[in-house]
């Protein structure tokens, strides 16, 4: 075990390390995570559009054009958002001008993924005469243009001013406007090239990278049960190696979530029931089912931990009780610790598999229905799963069997390592009294 331990230290622990901070894949990771404050807020006004009250929903159906707005301008448009937020995060590791990178990169993903559509004549009462944009175009289903188009602006304009190939102002100007001539070269650049891409060549970047990309996400986060084990299984080894398990996964998994999600959404939005939706695994099916606590479903641990007789183990549950309620499991994984640790390291890995099981069969078997709105992942779990799930009681109650057989998984192994933990006490102790006597 020892030499296991040590081989992973060794050679597997530097290479995710550098993948999880390898430059693009840190601008990925904090552009996608940059949207979530705005679909967890369209998410809430999905949500407070379906309560189950038939006065309620009486009340408010004159209004639901007007409510459905705030999800159309958030969830709807996501790549767009996530275009900017992409270009920023990738110009700052640069040290470019992050405002003009960012506006370049939009304006790529525009000309490329979003063709205007021309009404010449007014159709009385449903359109009238001028140009329009399809707002799905800017939506999940074009988030890896957004994120190559958002990459590919930026290493243009990097290119651009490493060359000095740029138009230089004075000394004195203000820098706004001295960075604005800057990106005027690689700027013109940039729109011809994305512009002769899609409107010359007829290449349409958004279909191309669907098609390849596609059959992934119905393996990492559709329908697929192998896909779905697969994902937790990773996420939760990696946080055992010591290495945030999201972080490695998120560049690769995340974008696949967010299309999952946004696509549940406007699916439920556009009247689909919450048993049909299309996408089993998305972060919200982990997050509310599976992760009790944060990844390894380590509420149960801190639970089990509270009425330890190891003195340390029963004061670091105490503290970690209200964070992990809220899904904050850092001080449990690190001060217990789980990392590297092969005795709590196994139920770590094992509790999520089992309930990522039992969870996928009762959402096909329709116990359960799918995640169909993106909450804050601090609230906690059983409130959050029963309003993501159109406010299903039964999630609210899986959630709670998932919470007690996790609980049974941990408790043997618990044992085991606090025993080890009270005889290190009680050596430390005897140790102490020597010294003093």
């Amino acid at each position: 075990m020892n030499g296991f331990v040590l081989w992973m230290e060794q050679h597997l622990m530097p290479t995710a390390n550098k993948f999880g901070s390898q430059r693009h894949m840190v601008a990925i990771r904090k552009g996608l995570i940059a949207t979530m404050p705005l679909t967890i807020v369209g998410s809430f006004f999905t949500v407070f559009q379906n309560i189950p009250i038939e006065a309620y929903t009486e009340f408010i159906a004159p209004y639901l054009p007007v409510l459905d707005i705030p999800s159309r301008y958030t969830m709807g448009i996501l790549a767009l958002y996530a275009t900017y937020g992409i270009a920023t995060s990738l110009a700052k590791s640069y040290k470019l001008d992050s405002l003009s990178c960012g506006l370049l990169a939009l304006m790529a993903f525009l000309v490329t993924a979003a063709p205007p559509t021309r009404v010449f004549e007014d159709i009385d009462g449903v359109i009238n005469a001028g140009r329009y944009i399809n707002l799905a175009n800017l939506g999940s289903a074009s988030l890896f243009g957004a994120i190559v188009t958002a990459i590919l602006s930026v290493e243009i304009y990097r290119f651009f001013v490493e060359k000095n190939v740029t138009i230089k102002m004075p000394e004195g100007v203000p820098p706004e406007v001295s960075n604005s001539f800057v990106a005027l070269i690689p700027g013109a650049v940039i729109l011809m090239l994305f512009w002769a891409l899609r409107h010359i060549v007829g290449f349409d970047l958004n279909g191309f990278l669907s098609t390849i990309l596609m059959p992934l996400k119905g393996v990492l986060a559709g329908n697929s049960l192998f896909g779905g084990l697969l994902t937790v299984f990773l996420i939760c080894f990696f946080w055992v190696l010591g290495i945030h398990g999201p972080a490695i996964m998120g560049p690769v998994i995340r974008p696949f979530w967010d299309m999952s999600i946004a696509e549940n959404v406007d699916a439920f939005t556009n009247g689909v029931d919450a048993n049909s939706l299309p996408n089993i695994f998305t972060e919200q099916f982990l997050q509310w089912f599976i992760w009790i606590g944060g990844a390894g479903t380590t509420l149960a641990l801190v639970v089990l931990m509270m009425f330890s007789k190891s003195e340390y183990l029963k004061s670091l549950g105490r503290l970690s009780f209200l964070p992990g309620l809220f899904n904050i499991n850092e001080p449990v994984i690190f001060g217990t610790p789980i990392v590297m640790n092969p005795i709590l390291g196994i139920p770590f890995i094992i509790a999520p598999l089992i309930t990522t099981t039992l969870s996928y069969f009762l959402t096909v078997t329709n116990v359960v229905p799918m995640m169909m709105a993106r909450l804050g992942f601090a609230f906690p779990a059983p409130i959050a799963a029963w309003m993501s799930t159109n406010w299903s009681i039964m999630a609210g109650l899986l959630v709670i069997v998932n919470f007690a057989i996790t609980l049974a998984i941990y408790y043997p192994f618990f044992k085991v390592y606090e025993k080890q933990q009270l005889d290190k006490e009680a050596e430390e102790l005897a140790s102490k009294e020597s010294v003093e006597a």
